[in-house]
């Protein structure tokens, strides 16, 4: 066993690397860039929300606010009319706070790689062993929830997948980077 204050190195180090990989995978290269579709006619769907007064938060359309409520039959006749929408209001995001909030993340996913890792193995534990209790448990934190999203608010699953690569890209770092800094 080792404790998790002497693996404050790898903790930091993992969630650095993770920070800058996520900025590359997102900022330079394309292929997020496919994720989210644009709406044709976006200032009259802008303004119509505007004018609703449509606030921050989340919405499903139509909504019913109970089981029973979902059996009305006017709940139905909208439902089937459509459009059946998920839709995420948010004030002017700040790009500075998202990325703390990112790389708080990052250290959070760390602290439990380092955690499982730590109780798993003692110290002097091989390479790849550490690489893959650290580098498993990253990749579930950063990917496997995300599967959640396309089940039950079908966000596309080649968006899904896209961002499971990107975790496995996260997973792999932070097992190497446990892998390196293992106390002996």
């Amino acid at each position: 066993m080792v404790p998790i204050m002497s693996l404050w190195a790898p903790i930091l180090l993992a969630a650095v690397l993770v920070f800058l990989a996520s900025s590359i995978l997102h900022m330079v290269l394309p292929y997020h860039r496919s994720d989210f579709r644009r709406v044709e006619s976006e200032d009259a769907l802008m303004d119509s929300l505007r004018k609703l007064g449509v606030g921050p938060g989340n919405y499903m359309m139509p909504h019913a606010a109970s089981p029973s409520a979902m059996k009305d039959p006017a709940f139905l006749e909208k439902k089937k009319r459509g459009p059946v929408a998920v839709l995420t209001v948010m004030r002017d995001p700040s790009m500075g706070v998202s990325l703390a909030q990112w790389f708080v993340y990052c250290v959070v996913v760390s602290v439990f790689a380092a955690y499982i890792a730590g109780r798993a193995l003692g110290p002097g534990a091989e390479y790849l062993g550490v690489f893959r209790f650290a580098g498993a448990t990253a990749f579930g934190a950063y990917g496997l929830a995300l599967w959640q999203n396309s089940i039950w608010y079908k966000i596309a699953w080649s968006t899904t997948l896209k961002s499971n690569v990107d975790s496995l890209i996260y997973g792999l770092l932070t097992g190497g980077a446990f892998g390196w800094l293992w106390p002996a």
